[in-house]
């Protein structure tokens, strides 16, 4: 039988100092693994480290990286090399969106660059630089972190065109590099309620003022609620193991339903959806 373990599994995991990145981190920490996380502040990354490998049989090593920076992505993937030998993981997690929600006639150049560098262009250099290393220990899987935002247009341009990017480029690498035993696969989440996430939700009301913005966004969820940390960590877990041998090129959608639906309040209104279903309702 096969086991959820990352043991002989060395991984990066970029963006680990905390969020959802951290909680990937110690997951894979928990599996038995080798993990190097990084933060653009060592400061930020290293007490992570060292609570990680205090709390789980795995090893976790902190880097200070800028994953923009070329030079800093290759001292990285070096010192993950130099502390355990290989990569066979590779999380691409680091990335994000400090602009408003900006429709493209908003969205100024600069901004638009920004977040292509930061979300597409960085995941592009990971993945580069990490290729060979891969190939040479056999093979591996890379994860991608893309969003919802990728899928359909939900707003945030530039965000959202990097994230639709990257889906096409990690088709590209599961069928470039397949044979040689890398895999590829994207995680497109919907929103996730870290706690910086919550804040915002909370702290934003909505433009009528009768709502917030928490409330007005969780009826677009069919599920009730945002994802959590720990769900988006679980299904990067599966795709970075053995678990997960035969799966590649693909889109795991991490959504609570986002994008299968219209909102809830409109489905109860239609079809009365909020009835709850008896074994005599088909009679």
């Amino acid at each position: 039988m096969v086991e959820l373990s990352l043991r002989d599994r060395p991984a990066i995991v970029t963006g680990a100092s905390r969020g959802i990145g951290r909680e990937i981190a110690s997951r894979f920490a928990e599996a038995g693994g080798e993990v190097a996380i990084c933060s653009q502040s060592y400061e930020d990354v290293e007490p992570v480290a060292e609570e990680l490998t205090a709390a789980h049989p795995g090893r976790v090593v902190p880097v200070e990286c800028d994953v923009t920076d070329r030079d800093q992505i290759r001292n990285l993937v070096d010192t993950a090399l130099d502390e355990f030998g290989e990569i066979r993981v590779l999380v691409n997690n680091a990335g994000g969106s400090d602009e408003p929600s900006n429709t493209i006639h908003r969205c100024d150049e600069e901004t638009f660059e920004w977040m292509l560098g930061l979300n597409l262009k960085s995941q592009f250099m990971m993945s580069k630089e990490v290729l060979p290393a891969m190939v040479a220990a056999g093979g591996g899987s890379m994860v991608h972190m893309g969003s919802v935002n990728g899928l359909f247009g939900i707003g945030l341009s530039g965000y959202s065109e990097a994230k639709s990017g990257l889906l096409s480029m990690s088709r590209n690498l599961a069928a470039h590099y397949g044979q040689h035993g890398v895999r590829s696969n994207v995680i497109s989440a919907g929103t996730i309620e870290t706690a910086t996430r919550r804040d915002e939700m909370e702290n934003t009301e909505g433009r009528t003022g009768e709502s917030s913005a928490r409330e007005r966004w969780l009826d677009q969820y069919p599920l009730g609620r945002f994802g959590r940390p720990g769900e988006v960590a679980d299904t990067a877990l599966f795709l970075a193991s053995e678990f997960s041998s035969f799966i590649t090129g693909e889109n795991i959608v991490l959504d609570g339903g986002l994008t299968t639906s219209l909102p809830t309040s409109f489905i109860n209104e239609v079809y009365q959806t909020d009835e709850v279903p008896t074994r005599n309702d088909h009679e």
